[in-house]
């Protein structure tokens, strides 16, 4: 997580005119970390119904929930692809280090909540 942040603030510095990175593309981070948040605000024993059964729709509840976050996190990913070839690598842009730096950054937080999220055991807790 920490280091696909890490990499976006060095393509930011690195290049602070908006003709060689738009910031706007930063958004797609912003929504990946909301992803991050929201696919691990739920845990295991709530998707499957062992420890939450009431409150707001309870197991549908939390499922929906992660569903929602997992599918910001896919479109997240999919749009850091989508800026990395369609605005530079096709575009055949001098500089392509900002579209790599987005698209690691989505893989990095991607990939970091899915090893917080299926990577964790919960047994030593209850």
């Amino acid at each position: 997580f920490f280091t696909g942040w890490w990499i976006i603030i060095d393509a930011a510095v690195k290049y602070p005119k908006v003709e060689d990175f738009n910031h706007s593309y930063h958004a797609c981070g912003v929504i990946a970390t909301i992803a991050f948040l929201m696919i691990n605000a739920v845990s295991n024993g709530q998707v499957r119904g062992d420890s939450y059964s009431e409150g707001c729709l309870g197991q549908t509840g939390a499922r929906i929930w992660l569903f929602i976050g997992f599918m910001m996190a896919f479109g997240s990913l999919i749009a850091s692809m989508w800026i990395l070839f369609g605005g530079y690598v096709v575009k055949e842009k001098p500089v392509v280090y900002p579209g790599i730096a987005v698209f690691f950054q989505n893989a990095f937080i991607f990939f970091g909540g899915l090893v917080f999220k299926f990577g964790r055991t919960e047994d030593l807790w209850q």
